[in-house]
């Protein structure tokens, strides 16, 4: 019988907890005996995640990671019983606005970079000592098919996962011979708050990429994130890539001349 990691074994610091991926694999980690330490800005959604998965298994830090001081005074104020940390889901992040990139507010520009980038630094730099000191352990990033892929309007939500992407297989690189596994899990279309927060809580804006299509779940990301983790310790997966089977690769945009 093939032999997998026990998850009971494992203790998870997720950021971006809140909804969507985040929040699906707190839930799938705890159901399989694991522990999680669920973080976000806000509160009262961890709150509620922790209600519905129990307080003994899910422990709960309102935090942005674009606060680095902030990241270090929770990591080390973790209680004994979740101080074992030996998997980070390097999950926070977001798209805002689809404008060609002359007519976009760069205040969207900012705020995607500040978190999807320099918040994810942060997490991955603050929580990497300690997997080490622990003997091993796995960080899981959280990328996008956007980062291989450009189409109209993503130019700077793309441009940051192809960081998040090149980021983790140079991390992957750095962290040989140290029993750190890294994966970038890279998802397609998948319908979470993601293209609400994209268009600034415009829903009829938001349903329309899912339109006549049977997207992705968070459950659907989640249980990739879990299998990736959950294979031997000898067994790393550096990418994993993941669409809707109603999606494929972008037509190239034609300029029609004339």
């Amino acid at each position: 019988m093939y032999q997998t990691l026990d998850p009971k074994t494992l203790t998870v610091f997720i950021t971006g907890a809140t909804s969507g991926f985040g929040a699906a694999a707190a839930r799938r980690y705890v159901a399989a005996g694991g522990k999680v330490i669920a973080t976000g800005r806000r509160g009262e959604r961890l709150k509620e995640l922790q209600d519905q998965i129990g307080a003994e298994n899910c422990h709960i830090i309102e935090l942005d990671v674009r606060d680095r001081a902030a990241i270090d005074a929770a990591i080390s104020a973790i209680p004994a019983p979740f101080a074992g940390i030996n998997v980070v889901l390097a999950n926070a992040g977001l798209a805002l606005g689809l404008q060609p990139a002359a007519e976009t507010d760069i205040t969207d520009w900012e705020t995607m970079i500040d978190t999807n980038v320099t918040g994810f630094v942060y997490t991955v730099r603050a929580l990497l000592p300690g997997l080490i000191e622990r003997g091993g352990g796995h960080v899981v990033t959280l990328g996008s098919v956007a980062g291989d892929y450009p189409y109209p309007g993503g130019s700077v939500y793309g441009a940051t996962k192809a960081f998040v992407k090149q980021f983790a297989l140079n991390l992957r690189a750095d962290l040989q011979g140290k029993n750190v596994r890294v994966t970038n899990i890279e998802p397609g279309l998948t319908e979470t708050e993601f293209s609400l927060v994209r268009f600034k809580g415009d829903e009829g804006q938001a349903n329309k990429p899912y339109e006549g299509t049977t997207p992705m779940n968070a459950d659907d990301i989640a249980e990739a994130i879990f299998w990736s983790t959950t294979l031997p310790a000898h067994v790393n997966i550096n990418r994993l890539q993941m669409m809707a089977t109603t999606q494929a690769f972008a037509p190239f945009d034609i300029y029609r001349r004339g």
